[in-house]
């Protein structure tokens, strides 16, 4: 007899085989309703919550000095938000019990906006309506700007925020911001970028921009147990490193000498560029604007773009064409009736700028240039190129003076030197019996700083151009990838004596002309001083207000020389001298520059009478004590107040760094306005300290 009891045992499984038929149709009931009812529900979820792969942005390339100084470069910069629906605001009691903190934290971070103002702004994001009906924003800003790291991390500890983010809700953007170290130091050269677009507008940013940006890589993401996982697919290349020929030192020193004299003379516009000669490369270039407010500032590349009647820098480009065609002797010897210091020109008169002094009578080709007498070389223009002025103006091509340099940044605007047509209705391109005397000493052409200062270099090179060179090395993780080579524009100018010949009378155009105020004691300077009236801002010279556009071009030393420089000023009104305002800020220029060269012997630089050891100055005394220690010398016992953490220090006369470190040791916030060292500090000396005020440095 069977042990198997039919009667018993088939109830049971048909009571299992129901249950699980009927959880089968609720299954697929489900799967129905979530297919079709919550269709658009889960759609919006997985287009918010899966993503098949994710762009992942590669770390931008640094820009840096020629000795290697961070000109410019990306650090992390933070937008935070906060997600409504975020599991966490399933029972809001912990959101309200913590709220009051939140928004207490938040303004002690960002004093701009008061606790309250932060509670009304975060309740607003949490009751705001979505498209799809639900309740609570996603992705709602808590502070509209962006924040640093360190702010970023302070918010991202206040209570509620700390929690992860797909509980809390509590989620960032971070983004790549663009920073310079040395602030607006050679800024319209260097570059800068969009914020919220990630992308260059000017400069070197712009012109090396897709190699400074690298490659992005593509990551993808999956979500498992409600968090997700990211998976290289490829990975991103970071940016090169770009070495400019720009010298720190350099660029401060010419932007201080040039800043000052703009205030002297209240000037509305100054460029400086210095050249190294050998290489063409660009050791600072300076670019002042006065704004609405009177202030000065980089607002436009002028020593690249701004092309203007150049004035008398331009005679040496019309003697060297006129030598080196050999029409005037190399001797210098050819002389010019100047007479009384005006002379008509084809119905025109030209006039010296000493004419109401008596002129400078008779001259030779040399005096004309240390004088800058205008008779002088537009009579010699006029009287062997009148009959033919086209092979004058070919002339000035072969010298260079209008060569395009084919600069790597964006803006640069090519000379204009414009070929004889009298046929032209064109009254910009006319040519009439005048426009030969006086495109020979500057005017009616448009030439920009930049083309001016190459051709001078040239004749400080021995007549060999070279092409401005902005950019020394691309580098990767170290590794020099591309070295950028000095580029030769024209091997010769003009004829080897031709060159020597102006070599010597811009020397003399210093020595006893009127660039004295260019020159130095200590070595020899060779240049050309500038002084045209230009066009007002309508295109007009007769407005009432005359602007002068003030030059000094040159080099030094003048015997064997190392750098190019070029200074203008532009500015509105008398008194206006090339010499007397340019030419100062050159001298300044050249001397700090000459300054770096000079070399010392020891025993010269030992003094019986001075302390044998220097006295260490306060602040992070840890390398100072290691070569102490190193040296066995005792050190002296460190000032009282550095073992008072509560009472602020008094940093006048520190470093950035070592003030910087002192007073944030102490928990003040510190700012820094300027650069060299601290001259005044805005919580005074001797004060008890509050944790978390702040301390404005002022640099000097």
């Amino acid at each position: 007899m069977s042990k198997f009891d039919n009667e018993k045992v088939m109830p049971r499984y048909m009571a299992i085989a129901i249950v699980m038929t009927l959880i089968g149709i609720a299954v697929i009931g489900k799967a129905l309703y979530i297919m079709t009812a919550k269709k658009q529900y889960w759609t919006e979820v997985a287009d918010r919550l899966k993503r098949d792969s994710v762009s992942v942005k590669p770390n931008r390339g640094n820009i840096l000095s020629c000795d290697g100084q961070l000109m410019a470069t990306s650090i992390p910069e933070y937008k935070i938000f906060m997600d409504y629906q975020a599991s966490a605001f399933e029972n809001d009691s912990l959101w309200l019990d913590k709220i009051d903190s939140i928004s207490e934290g938040l303004n002690r971070i960002f004093p701009q906006r008061s606790a309250a103002e932060f509670k009304q702004h975060l309740e607003e994001g949490r009751h705001k309506e979505n498209k799809n009906g639900s309740i609570g924003a996603r992705h709602w800003a808590i502070w509209p700007r962006r924040i640093d790291y360190n702010t970023y991390m302070e918010v991202r500890q206040l209570p509620f925020l700390n929690m992860p983010k797909y509980k809390s809700g509590f989620h960032e953007e971070v983004f790549n911001a663009r920073r310079r170290p040395f602030t607006s130091l050679a800024l319209r050269t260097i570059g800068g970028l969009y914020g919220a677009k990630d992308s260059a507008y000017y400069g070197l940013e712009l012109s090396y921009d897709s190699i400074l940006r690298g490659t992005p890589g593509i990551t993808g993401r999956r979500k498992i147990l409600n968090k997700y996982m990211n998976i290289p697919v490829t990975m991103p290349i970071d940016g090169c490193d770009i070495v400019t020929t720009i010298d720190v030192n350099m660029q401060d020193l010419a932007e201080r000498a040039l800043l000052d004299e703009l205030k002297l003379v209240n000037g509305e516009m100054g460029v400086a560029i210095l050249m190294e000669v050998e290489t063409g490369d660009v050791k600072a270039i300076v670019n002042m604007m006065k704004n609405s407010e009177g202030r000065y500032i980089e607002a436009v590349n002028s020593a690249i773009s701004y092309r203007c009647e150049p004035g008398s820098v331009f005679k040496v480009a019309s003697f060297l064409v006129a030598l080196d065609d050999e029409v005037i002797p190399n001797d210098t010897s050819f002389i010019i009736h100047t007479g009384s210091g005006v002379m008509e020109m084809h119905g025109r008169p030209m006039k010296d700028h000493n004419w109401r002094r008596g002129g400078y009578g008779d001259i030779n080709v040399a005096r004309a240039l240390e004088v800058s007498s205008n008779i002088g070389v537009s009579y010699v223009i006029d009287k062997f190129y009148g009959s033919d002025p086209t092979r004058y103006v070919k002339g000035l091509y072969r010298v260079g003076i209008h060569e395009d340099l084919k600069l790597p940044l964006v803006g640069y605007h090519p000379p204009y030197i414009r070929m004889p047509d009298t046929k032209t209705t064109d009254r910009s391109r006319y040519w009439s019996k005048t426009t030969l005397p006086w495109m020979s000493i500057g005017y009616e052409t448009q030439i920009a700083p930049i083309n001016t200062v190459s051709f001078y270099n040239a004749i400080a090179n021995n007549g060999k151009m070279m092409q401005p060179r902005f950019v020394k090395q691309l580098v990767k993780n170290g590794e020099v990838i591309r070295e950028f080579e000095p580029v030769v524009l024209k091997k010769q100018i003009a004829k080897p004596k031709a060159i020597k010949t102006m070599q010597t009378i811009l020397e003399h155009v210093v020595s006893q002309g009127l660039g004295r105020k260019a020159g130095s004691p200590l070595f020899k300077v060779a240049g050309k001083t500038g002084t045209a009236q230009v066009a007002d801002q309508y295109g007009g010279y007769h407005s009432g207000i005359t602007r002068y556009w003030l030059s000094f071009a040159g080099y030094f030393p003048a015997d064997n020389p190392l750098y190019t420089c070029i200074v203008c000023i532009k500015k509105s009104g008398l008194p206006a001298s090339g010499g007397g305002m340019s030419g100062v800020v050159f001298h300044h220029i050249a001397e700090g520059v000459m300054a770096r060269h000079l070399k010392m012997s020891v025993d010269d630089a030992h003094d019986e009478n001075s302390v044998a050891i220097p006295e260490v100055k306060n602040g992070n005394a840890k390398a100072a004590n290691l070569v102490l220690d190193k040296l066995d010398i005792d050190k002296r016992a460190p000032k009282e107040e550095q073992y008072r953490p509560h009472i602020t220090p008094n940093v006048t006369g520190m470093g950035a760094k070592d003030a910087v470190y002192l007073l944030e040791t102490r928990g003040l916030k510190v700012k820094l306005h300027g650069r060299g060292k601290v001259k005044s500090q805005s919580y005074p000396a001797g004060r008890e300290i509050v944790k978390g005020s702040e301390c404005v440095l002022i640099l000097e």
